[in-house]
């Protein structure tokens, strides 16, 4: 019997990354989940870059374990819904939508030509077919590289253009009818671009569409991404790919999950990764990663393989709470004026990682070691840096089960944000090394936090924070007080938002009135 489950578990459907032609393709298809079911033994767990053991499942197996997630398959999953009758399968079910099936030569000698259009539209088709069989009034869409980009060529041009008018005109917020969140693991959303070549490469792969990787150029994701009909209006030139329409699909449902780690991607021999460069998990670069206006992270993994970003505990980490948390948490930086004596050539950066007890990964990550440090802007006379700078967001989930620490149920949730700025001097597009130490920072501190979650008689949570640099014992013996409480400083209902200043001996660099602002807000479904 069908069920649709009051607790936000809507039918998640998996859409794979690009496999090339030929052999790729048919090594694809021989995977009845297309990638979703891989797990991985390792993770790079310390600074010297060595590998430790971490048995991590799968994606597919955590969300059956953990949110008791269903993966009805009978042989052939498409076969399996066809067959069923309306409302009678659980919502709380994972679907993978085979699309290279018919382009396989393993089960057709003349196998047809892949099209990423067509593609696209099979999963407009899946999508109806599952809400449909199982009653639910919408599905979570996860996806992997240049999957992705089908969800966006669903999202923005095809859903629109199937309920388009009889005069033609189209909705471009058609989507969100059906698909409730989307979340991108390693998605090229600006295309793949690569670091040598000054765009020869580019032009070459584009014109001859080798191997059909023209997907990934500018003019084809202006086809794909743009309904003909709007066309008159958002043009070619006015086309920015990391950027989703104002009045589409609302993009604060799209996490951009985004890899650092390109040595361990090591696809033709890692020819891939010294192409596409440093920047990068191996295939696509970090700034073309992610959408415009979108939640993501950061997280060192590569693209695929091994230290591949699905197949990891932080990728799961990171989807498990994007899809069913029900709080959102900003963090964002106020008031410094670091640089404020200092000549313009001093650059400041900001290394930020979010670690979560229980956890042997941080689920965000941005350094300058992995060449993705947060920018922090130089404090200019009559333009001050003392507005808000986004760091980082993350969701938790008010239902899950509470931790165990020794053996008992914690009822609090507690992050360490881990911080540290560095500074470097930069002339002329060189930097100046002689009165720089290297790997020796300006300050650094790590932010403890507890969260108790809202109860049924407090629809917020409750915080309570406290810099390492002031806490007299190990980290695992800190218990706060009152005196660590945060307070809600916005009136607003339903939105918490509380300010931690800097340590004082810290202020004279950092800013007199720096701080981290730390802003709670429930977050529902939209029907």
């Amino acid at each position: 019997m069908g069920t649709t489950p009051s607790d936000g578990r809507l039918p998640i459907i998996y859409v794979r990354g690009f496999a090339g032609t030929g052999s790729a393709i048919n090594s694809a298809v021989d995977d009845p989940f297309y990638g979703f079911s891989q797990g991985s033994v390792h993770v790079r767990a310390d600074g010297s870059g060595r590998a430790k053991f971490h048995q991590f499942e799968s994606p597919m197996l955590r969300l059956v374990a953990d949110h008791k997630y269903e993966v009805p398959v009978h042989g052939d999953q498409w076969a399996f819904l066809n067959s069923a009758d309306a409302g009678s399968v659980n919502s709380a079910s994972i679907w993978i939508h085979r699309f290279y099936d018919d382009s396989a030569n393993t089960f057709d000698q003349n196998p047809e030509d892949f099209s990423f259009e067509e593609a696209a539209r099979d999963l407009f088709g899946l999508i109806k077919l599952v809400l449909e069989k199982t009653g639910a009034p919408k599905v979570f869409l996860v996806a992997h590289s240049m999957g992705g980009l089908i969800c966006r060529s669903l999202l923005q041009r095809v859903i629109p253009e199937s309920l388009a008018g009889d005069d033609g005109a189209v909705d471009p917020a058609a989507g969100a009818k059906y698909v409730a969140r989307v979340f991108t693991y390693a998605t090229p959303h600006g295309g793949i671009r690569f670091a040598v070549g000054f765009g020869l490469f580019e032009k070459i792969r584009d014109a001859t569409r080798f191997q059909g990787a023209d997907i990934f150029g500018p003019d084809r994701m202006y086809e794909y991404l743009t309904p003909p009909a709007l066309r008159r209006t958002r043009t070619r030139d006015a086309f920015r790919a990391t950027e989703m329409p104002d009045d589409g699909f609302p993009v604060q449902e799209l996490f951009c999950l985004v890899g650092s780690n390109p040595e361990d991607y090591d696809v033709a021999m890692g020819l891939s990764s010294k192409a596409v460069g440093t920047r990068s998990d191996g295939l696509v670069q970090i700034d073309n990663a992610a959408v415009k206006g979108a939640v993501l992270a950061v997280v060192h993994r590569s693209h695929s393989g091994r230290y591949g970003i699905v197949n990891s505990e932080e990728g799961y980490q990171n989807l498990q709470r994007f899809l069913f948390g029900d709080l959102k948490i900003e963090v964002e930086l106020v008031g410094f004026t670091v640089g404020k004596a200092d000549p313009p050539e001093v650059e400041y950066q900001l290394d930020v990682g979010l670690a979560i007890r229980g956890l042997p990964v941080l689920v965000h990550e941005q350094s300058a070691a992995h060449f993705c440090p947060v920018q922090v802007e130089h404090w200019k006379e009559g333009d001050p840096i003392d507005s808000p700078v986004p760091l980082l967001t993350t969701f938790l989930s008010s239902k899950a089960p509470r931790p165990r620490v020794a053996g008992r149920e914690v009822p609090r949730l507690r992050h360490a944000l881990k911080l540290k700025l560095m500074s470097i001097i930069e002339k002329d597009g060189h930097f100046f090394f002689a009165d720089h130490l290297e790997q020796t920072e300006d300050w650094q501190d790590t932010l403890l936090v507890d969260i108790e979650p809202p109860s049924a008689d407090r629809p917020l949570p409750k915080a309570w924070a406290a810099w390492n640099s002031t806490v007299p014992t190990a980290l695992r013996d800190w218990n706060p007080t009152e005196e660590d409480l945060l307070r809600d400083t916005d009136p607003t209902q339903y939105r918490w938002q509380g300010f931690i200043p800097v340590p004082k001996f810290s202020r004279d660099l950092l800013g007199h009135q720096a701080g981290l602002r730390l802003t709670v807000t429930p977050r529902t479904l939209t029907p």
